[in-house]
C-alpha cells in the first residue's frame, strides 16, 4: 500500500544559503521526520492562493497545520497586539482556507500550536491575544518550562497519548471562545484549553504543544493511519 502523502503548512521568508538571499519556503524538519516515521510521506505547502486550497486538499491524504507566529488579531475581532509581533497576512489568509476546505472535505487533520489557532478561527472562534494578561501569569510562556496536562479520556487526543501529558510548549496565544463543532479535550491546571477536536469529523485534532519535538509519536501515527 502506498504511504498517504501528508501536507505539512509552511513559512514564506527569506532566506540566505551561499551568497543567495531569497524568499524561501521554510519548515522545520522535524514535522517530515515525524511524518515519515509514521509512516507517511511529507510535502511542505507554502502559502499560496487561498482560492487554490482546495486543490491541495483534494491531492492529500492529511495536514498538518504547523506551529508559527501569532494569527491577526483582526481576523477574530480583536484589538492588534504588539507584543506578539508582525502578523503574517498571506499565511494567514492561505492557511484559514486551508482549514476550512480540509474540513469540509473531510480531510485528516493535525493542528499544531498556531494551527490549533488557526482551526479555531477558521471555525468562528476566538483567541486570547495575549495570555499572561489573561490568566495573571507568564507560565504559559516560559520557554523550556514543562507543565501537566489533563486529557479526556474518551476523545480522540486521549486515545492517542492518554489522559495526561508532559509538554513544553510556549504560547502567548490561547484559544478564548471554541469554533463551531470543536470541543476542548485537554487543559492546562488553569483550565486554559491545550487540545481540541472537531465532532463529526473522521480526524481533526488539535493541541497547544509541539508533539513532533517529543520522543513521543503517537498524534502523527493517529494522523497517517487516518490517512490510509
Amino acid at each position: 500500500m502506498p504511504r498517504p502523502l501528508i501536507g505539512v503548512t509552511a513559512y514564506l521568508e527569506a532566506a540566505r544559503w551561499g551568497d543567495w538571499v531569497r524568499e524561501a519556503v521554510l519548515s522545520p524538519p522535524s514535522y517530515v521526520r515525524a511524518i515519515e516515521k509514521a509512516g507517511g510521506i511529507a510535502v511542505l505547502v507554502p502559502p499560496t492562493n487561498p482560492a487554490a486550497a482546495g486543490d491541495h486538499v483534494r491531492r492529500l491524504s492529511g495536514l498538518v497545520l504547523a506551529g508559527g507566529g501569532a494569527l491577526d488579531p483582526s481576523l477574530y475581532g480583536a484589538s492588534p497586539e504588539g507584543r506578539a509581533g508582525a502578523p503574517q497576512p498571506h499565511r494567514d489568509r492561505f492557511e484559514l482556507a486551508l482549514a476550512r476546505a480540509a474540513v469540509r472535505e473531510g480531510l485528516p487533520l493535525l493542528a499544531v500550536a498556531r494551527g490549533m489557532h488557526v482551526l479555531n478561527v477558521a471555525q468562528g472562534g476566538s483567541l486570547i491575544p495575549w495570555l499572561s494578561d489573561e490568566v495573571g501569569h507568564d507560565r504559559h510562556s516560559a520557554a523550556g518550562r514543562e507543565h501537566l496536562i489533563q486529557i479526556s479520556v474518551s476523545s480522540g487526543l486521549g486515545k492517542a497519548v492518554g489522559d495526561h501529558a508532559e509538554v513544553t510548549a510556549p504560547h502567548h496565544q490561547a484559544v478564548k471562545r471554541l469554533g463551531e463543532g470543536l470541543l476542548a479535550v485537554a487543559w492546562a491546571d488553569d483550565q486554559i484549553v491545550e487540545g481540541v477536536e472537531l465532532q463529526g469529523h473522521p480526524f481533526c485534532v488539535g493541541v497547544q504543544w509541539h508533539p513532533e519535538r517529543a520522543g513521543d509519536n503517537r498524534l502523527f501515527e493517529a494522523l497517517v493511519q487516518a490517512a490510509r
